[in-house]
């Protein structure tokens, strides 16, 4: 179940600028019966989370959506070669604090709020940081985060770009964690991060070629590695 309410922006509530940077998103929403003479006699009418979220005049539509809306959303582990876990959460257990696979640093130079650059930021291999996060920690944008699209080396130098721009603006000196990247496959688990016991990838199922493809007489014929 889900309903539509307007609202007005206001200063002493909330604000247009922090829904222009996502902070309401997914937001839980409790709407009571009150009794207005006495406010502890309340009853709960409507408990449920934020969803879309549209801004115009001055006002905000807010789209309410219950708790059966969990329903609707599918659940369930899926085959495939990829690993369907995300990196440091509870399947893959990966220390993101490790030496080696954050840099905590000031923001420099910032464009579009998307395209971060920093003079020296050595130490660290080429797309070390691709597919990874970069999360805001002070200033105007404090709390926001963004997925890596790109993770440029220019010699010391080095450019990181976000696949989109950031809900508020971050400005010089604010401080900044970038989080190393995975992209999902099993020799990056192996390799990168040495957490291949805890990969929640299918790395030898079958492909749709695979299923679809003649029989044909293999040399070998064991029951080994497919390697």
């Amino acid at each position: 179940m889900s309903h539509e309410q307007p609202h007005l922006t206001s200063d002493t509530a909330i604000r247009e600028d922090e829904i222009e940077a996502g902070r309401y998103d997914g937001a839980e929403v409790r709407a009571w019966l009150v009794n207005w003479a006495d406010v502890d006699a309340r009853q709960l009418q409507f408990r449920g989370t934020i969803g879309e979220l549209k801004r115009a005049g001055g006002a905000f539509e807010a789209e309410l959506r219950g708790l059966t809306e969990a329903l609707n959303v599918p659940l369930g582990r899926i085959y495939q070669k990829s690993c369907s876990a995300v990196l440091g959460d509870g399947e893959c257990t990966f220390d993101l604090d490790t030496p080696g696979y954050v840099s905590a640093r000031a923001a420099e130079v910032v464009t579009d709020r998307r395209v971060f650059r920093f003079a020296d930021m050595a130490g660290f291999a080429p797309d070390w940081f691709r597919h990874g996060v970069l999360k805001v920690q002070s200033g105007v944008a404090n709390g926001l985060q963004g997925m890596i699209k790109r993770d440029i080396v220019e010699g010391d130098a080095r450019v990181i770009e976000l696949w989109h721009p950031l809900g508020a603006e971050v400005a010089t000196g604010d401080l900044l964690r970038i989080e190393a990247g995975c992209d999902k496959r099993m020799p990056t688990c192996q390799f990168k991060f040495n957490n291949l016991l805890n990969f929640q990838g299918f790395p030898d199922i079958p492909g749709d070629d695979w299923t679809i493809s003649d029989p044909t007489r293999s040399p070998r014929l064991d029951g080994g590695s497919r390697r």
